[in-house]
């Protein structure tokens, strides 16, 4: 966690109660200069799996919404199959072209992994709106535009897990994982500040995401908020178990 941005506890949302998608990141250090060169190849093999698992997100998501209709509750099997997604993702994303705040390669597993320096959590809702889910990805078109010009169009699963491993993606997000980048290739340290608002946009993403996957009802807030740790630093299994690391380690090693 980056120390430009201190933990304050506060409410999330104007009902008082945070907002039920959490997500968690841990500035690691010292950092290689030059590793981020070839991530885009190290992560390949995830890239292989996550495809189809996204297929069967996709898939399960339209179960979901038939069985929301039906008992206005999300299946708790595809509920936390889905979020083993997202948190896969994350922490794909993370260790690659979404942040490049880890050096540390990231685990092929669904489960929460509470020592990696990325953690996401979705809190389960035990009743859901029936109606709602049907207009969800209409609710969500205002964020969805945001997010364009965020990520340049390229929508968060071919960011996580395909165009952007490739080609940075695109839009504010990826521009500043390059600036981040170019600096850490030169001083050896990564810009405190540029993984504060790097993190808070991919937050921002994936409140989007838990909302439009139908995994919860509450509207996601219209706010960046700053910084590796998640404004209400909820308890959850994939909170990290660690101390985190200082942006201000000594410059890493020129090598890789």
């Amino acid at each position: 966690m980056s120390s430009s941005t201190p933990f304050t506890p506060r409410a999330s949302t104007p009902e008082g109660r945070p907002y039920p998608v959490h997500v968690r990141a841990r500035l690691d250090g010292p950092l290689s200069r030059w590793l981020w060169l070839v991530k885009w190849l190290l992560i390949v093999p995830h890239v292989l799996v996550l495809i189809p698992l996204w297929i069967g997100f996709a898939l399960l998501t339209l179960v979901a919404l038939v069985a929301i209709v039906f008992t206005g509750r999300y299946p708790r099997p595809l509920f936390d199959f889905n979020l083993g997604v997202l948190r896969w993702s994350w922490r794909v994303g993370f260790y690659a072209y979404s942040a490049l705040g880890t050096d540390r390669y990231p685990p092929f597993t669904l489960a929460a992994v509470p020592g990696y320096p990325a953690g996401l959590d979705i809190e389960y809702p035990e009743r859901l709106h029936r109606g709602l889910v049907l207009v969800k990805w209409l609710l969500a078109i205002p964020h969805l535009l945001i997010l364009g010009v965020m990520f340049g169009g390229g929508g968060w699963l071919s960011g996580q897990a395909g165009d952007q491993a490739w080609t940075w993606g695109g839009g504010l997000a990826g521009l500043l994982v390059l600036i981040s980048a170019i600096i850490l290739a030169f001083t050896g340290r990564y810009s405190g500040p540029l993984f504060d608002l790097i993190v808070g946009l991919n937050r921002w993403e994936q409140r989007v995401i838990g909302y439009v996957a139908l995994m919860t009802d509450r509207y996601p807030p219209f706010r960046l908020d700053l910084g590796g740790e998640d404004p209400d630093r909820p308890p959850g299994p994939d909170a990290p178990t660690t101390e985190p690391a200082s942006h201000l380690t000594p410059p890493a090693p020129a090598g890789i």
